[in-house]
């Protein structure tokens, strides 16, 4: 659902506008899929909060990474760094890297802001014709200064959340033999993303038919298609997801990444317009183990799980019969005795699989959703 080049051919336009046009998903997913030797920038914000892009970037597609740009760091690979990308070198210049093709934004911060301690970075960058993807809410596009270099040089400007989305969700009913797999969760940043892709790659691997659907930064940045539906105009983003998911019921297994929380302060309205347009037959419900208030929202407490679940299953229901299929459970910050007990007590809580996919692996949600697909069409 990424659109083709327009006139200028160095600043890369934005996702498709939903409103008749045709879909490009096969141009941009060329382009970004394309890149087989990036550089991660994450310059004075290497943090587990902060990087969580370079961090994802590095598991799913590790081997298009060439290297991460933090300078003065003593640590020569982010395996050290980050615990992820083993032998990835931690370089401090760019010139380090031969043959570079992309500089990827590896941050998440609030704000959503480009630091502007790495001007000199990215203008060296354009220099060398790299293409620069950000996934911030502040464009690349929008300064004159990266502007008027790329031109210069023939570099390529990709903002991933830049878009022109414009049409409402019509109710759709989709090919019946499609099945749709939501995660949704109790907050933010709890690890939605991952738990779809990791269920998606476990029906890939046992031979079936899935495709990964990202509505974020990171997630389209690692599979090359998607929607930035947080950064959708709000009467759009229930037509932006059900066009996503009409551009892919081709698959037997749709796995839709969820978005913030029915209950969060910020992001509910993105949260329940994607529910809605993406029509799920199933949810897997994701929650951090341990965490008791609204991740930046301190001392605003974390609702009752249970009558979370209950919300995000009646608001499901009035678009389209859904049910809970498992629980991911997210538990980075508990031994694997206590995430092994907390596993038991949410299978004793919910009814349904549960497991830490980080730990134990996806297998279990994997054969839910195969479940799922057999009480539906009866295969």
């Amino acid at each position: 659902m990424l659109v083709t080049d327009v006139v200028d051919p160095l600043i890369v336009p934005p996702h498709g506008s939903g409103d008749g046009e045709p879909g490009s998903g096969s141009a941009d997913l060329v382009r970004l899929s394309g890149h087989r030797s990036i550089v991660l920038l994450t310059e004075g914000f290497t943090t587990p909060f902060l990087a969580k892009t370079a961090i994802n970037l590095l598991k799913y597609r590790s081997d298009d990474i060439a290297a991460l740009v933090e300078r003065g760091s003593s640590v020569k690979t982010t395996g050290e760094l980050l615990g992820v990308g083993d032998s990835v070198p931690v370089i401090d210049r760019l010139s380090a890297v031969a043959r570079a093709d992309a500089l990827y934004v590896g941050i998440a911060p609030p704000g959503g802001k480009l630091p502007e301690a790495w001007r000199p970075i990215i203008l060296e960058a354009i220099a060398r014709r790299l293409d620069i993807v950000s996934g911030l809410h502040e464009f690349l596009v929008d300064d004159p200064e990266y502007v008027a270099a790329a031109r210069t040089h023939g570099a390529r400007l990709i903002d991933v959340r830049r878009n022109r989305f414009k049409a409402t969700g019509t109710g759709k009913n989709f090919r019946p033999g499609c099945v749709r797999v939501h995660t949704v969760g109790h907050d933010c940043s709890i690890g939605k993303m991952v738990a779809s892709l990791e269920v998606q790659l476990g029906l890939v691997a046992a031979g079936h038919d899935a495709a990964f659907l990202a509505t974020g930064q990171t997630g389209i940045m690692i599979s090359g298609r998607g929607v930035p539906i947080d950064c959708v105009v709000s009467d759009f983003v229930s037509g932006a997801a059900e066009q996503l998911v009409a551009e892919h019921e081709q698959h037997d297994y749709l796995l839709v990444e969820g978005q913030g929380s029915l209950t969060h302060p910020a992001f509910s309205a993105v949260t329940l317009g994607l529910l809605h347009g993406c029509a799920p037959d199933g949810l897997i419900f994701c929650y951090e183990a341990g965490r008791k208030v609204v991740k930046g929202f301190d001392p605003i407490p974390i609702p009752d799980l249970e009558k979370q679940l209950d919300f995000f299953l009646a608001a499901a229901n009035f678009r389209h019969p859904c049910r809970l299929i498992g629980v991911a459970i997210n538990s980075r910050t508990w031994t694997p005795d206590e995430a092994a007990q907390e596993v038991e007590r949410a299978e004793r809580r919910f009814g349904v699989p549960a497991c830490d996919v980080y730990r134990h692996g996806p297998d279990k949600l994997v054969d839910a959703t195969i479940r799922l697909r057999q009480q539906l069409v009866g295969e």
